[in-house]
């Protein structure tokens, strides 16, 4: 059996082990530090409208602002920030990054120009990038095997939660009392927590390993052999890009095309990331977790069909002017777009083992989001502008096609490589 995607199987005696209370204050603070997170990095999308306003920028300085600022150093430091989250005390990393990132959201409020503006976001960019492979892989030391697509969900409700508070707080401030305030009081608070994190538990590498045979690689080219893998890289990497820009440009195409307030969208935007979110983020880990212990590639196979019940429902959202099923589509589609991400992730863990896990998330989240934000939404914003939005908002249906077409591409991608990982367990 090939070492690189034997999962690390739950055996009898590790099933009954109960999971230390210490285990579950690690995940309460690592979840509310991928919030903050997540809030911090999605702020400015439910301020477009009052920035663009402001400085009189395009949509493709707006896309430059939201997505690729952040994205050229996330993803440039994602790599090697996922080396050293498998070399260096993990939650140290986490406790710089959350500082970094944590001023300089706050600063994004002082800027006066497209340029400091782009320097602040580079910067959150730079904090957030030491995140997700050294959270992700002090959780795979904290909790069972057995239960690793479903606590990197709830870690993963962070995005829910986070973005749900960015366009509640960040639309209720910014219709209140303008965008700059918004990164002023959502964003220097991470600085408080970062105390927290430093004060937490490291744990031993490897230490709820099952599986001999995976934990004993530290072979870096394993994460490149891998044809799994390689589907997982591309594959979520496609299906992100309309998951990402479902937060980063919808917003904008309800101002523009159905005239709603920031305040509604921030409220809507906020109650729906959190009251569907967080059980679709949970729920979508733990169904995951059952269909890998039943189907040999259960968790591609099953976010695989989250993308492709999504391309209709893309196709709807974008042409339907009815209110009530633009909200119905519009939480469902919400649903698919978040749950996807803990399986994820546990794949990625279990193919990697624990001495390449901060290594491969870090390749993960660098192609998922470099896909999203750093192709996709500049991508959409210059068919906006070419489209002649500034004048006929309408045709930002036009432009946001990009989205149903990334999950075509990215449905076949995970099907494929669900195919693949299910041949080589049986192998």
């Amino acid at each position: 059996m090939s070492n690189t995607i034997v999962a690390a199987a739950a055996q009898p005696a590790e099933a009954m082990e109960p999971v230390p209370a210490y285990s579950w204050y690690a995940l309460a603070i690592l979840t509310t530090v991928y919030v903050l997170n997540f809030l911090d990095r999605t702020l400015i999308y439910i301020l477009f409208t009052p920035i663009k306003k402001e400085m009189a920028f395009s949509d493709l300085q707006l896309a430059l602002l939201g997505t690729t600022s952040f994205v050229v150093f996330y993803t440039l430091l994602g790599i090697p920030f996922g080396r050293l989250a498998d070399r260096t005390v993990r939650k140290n990393l986490i406790a710089i990054g959350l500082v970094i990132w944590s001023l300089f959201s706050g600063l994004t409020g002082f800027a006066d120009s497209f340029w400091t503006l782009f320097f602040c976001r580079v910067m959150v960019g730079v904090g957030e990038a030491t995140l997700g492979p050294a959270a992700l892989s002090l959780l795979s030391d904290y909790f069972p095997v057995r239960m690793r697509a479903t606590v990197q969900s709830v870690y993963g409700a962070g995005i829910a939660i986070g973005g749900g508070l960015a366009f509640f707080l960040g639309g209720w401030i910014g219709q209140a009392h303008g965008w700059r305030w918004a990164f002023y009081l959502l964003g220097f608070p991470g600085l408080i927590l970062a105390v927290l994190v430093f004060l937490l538990r490291e744990q031993p590498r490897g230490k709820t390993e099952t599986s001999a045979s995976m934990s004993g690689s530290s072979d870096w080219k394993i994460l490149f052999r891998s044809v799994p893998l390689r589907y997982i890289y591309i594959g979520y990497a496609l299906f992100g890009l309309a998951s990402n820009n479902l937060a980063i440009w919808v917003p904008t195409f309800f101002v523009r095309v159905h005239h709603l307030s920031i305040l509604v969208i921030g409220m809507a935007g906020g109650i729906l990331s959190i009251i569907v979110g967080i059980p679709a983020m949970v729920l979508g880990g733990y169904f995951s977790d059952r269909f890998s212990r039943i189907f040999r590639g259960g968790r591609m196979a099953f976010t695989a069909s989250a993308a492709l019940a999504s391309i209709p429902l893309w196709i709807v959202l974008l042409f339907t002017n009815n209110l009530i099923l633009l909200v119905i589509v519009n939480i469902v589609l919400y649903a698919l777009a978040i749950m996807w991400v803990g399986p994820a992730t546990a794949d990625v863990h279990d193919l990697a083992g624990p001495h390449l896990r901060g290594l491969a998330i870090g390749i993960f989240f660098s192609s998922v989001n470099l896909m999203a934000y750093g192709i996709g939404s500049p991508l959409i914003g210059k068919a906006s502008d070419l489209l002649g939005v500034a004048t006929d908002a309408g045709q930002m249906r036009l432009s946001l096609l990009i989205c149903p077409a990334a999950c075509v591409l990215g449905a076949a991608l995970l099907w494929m490589g669900s195919r693949r990982l299910a041949s080589e367990k049986a192998a």
